[in-house]
């Protein structure tokens, strides 16, 4: 006579019970992501308060928006490529951002940016870059 390990009664209740909590949390990611997103489009900002980094790649926004206030150009960050911790909210990487362009040109680093959106994919002729407002160009 035998019985059965805790692993074979509970084991797949607790796995489902994992993955509906991790599906809950990348929903959750992703409604923070889209808020803060049509947040900085509709109204330029505030900023503060934004998901942190590791929020927005569990919800699958893979690169940051960014425009030069210098150049007028907008440009993408791989956001799996900062080195940062995941715990950092977005807006703290603004202070970072640097124009390669207005860099060259003035000889030293450029950094006047601002954050504009979350994309899931870069900028591309199929994939323009995001208005501020309807009339904006």
């Amino acid at each position: 006579m035998g019985t059965k390990s805790r692993d074979r009664l509970y084991g797949t209740s607790v796995r489902i019970a994992a993955e509906r909590a991790a599906e809950a949390r990348r929903e959750a990611d992703k409604l923070a992501c889209d808020a803060w997103t049509k947040r900085m489009l509709a109204f330029k900002g505030p900023a503060q308060p934004s998901p942190t980094l590791g929020d927005a790649l569990n919800a699958g926004y893979l690169y940051l928006e960014v425009r030069c206030l210098g150049c007028d150009t907008h440009q993408t960050v791989a956001l799996d490529v900062v080195r940062r911790p995941k715990t950092t909210p977005i807006h703290e990487l603004e202070r970072y951002m640097r124009c390669k362009d207005c860099s060259e040109v003035r000889g030293y680093p450029y950094k006047r940016s601002h954050l504009i959106a979350l994309r899931r994919t870069k900028i591309s002729t199929s994939d323009p870059p995001s208005y501020w407002w309807p009339g904006e160009r």
